[in-house]
């Protein structure tokens, strides 16, 4: 991984560990076990992923649908959910 991309990623993780009031780990999870993800936070461990524009039409069903999160499976895979931060937040709120 070049150096600017090893940046990123840290500034990525720093700012939803922030976001979320979670923790940065240590090395990135690279030491796994209890090192494990990105980001320790909400009693859950997160992995954090920037891209210039993949996730587009994840954004795009998020916003033309006008529906709060994403339901996704692939083939003999588990199942995935997709909201935005502020609607996770929020629905943590009422409970």
């Amino acid at each position: 991984m070049g150096l600017m991309s090893k940046r990123k990623g840290q500034r990525t993780e720093l700012e939803f560990a922030k976001l979320i009031g979670g923790t940065k780990t240590p090395l990135s999870g690279a030491l796994g076990g209890e090192h494990s993800g990105d980001v320790k936070g909400l009693d859950l461990t997160w992995e954090c992923k920037a891209r210039k524009d993949g996730f587009k039409q994840l954004y795009g069903w998020l916003e033309n649908e006008k529906v709060d999160a994403l339901a996704l499976k692939a083939n003999r895979k588990s199942w995935l959910v997709v909201m935005t931060l502020d609607t996770f937040i929020e629905e943590r709120r009422r409970r």
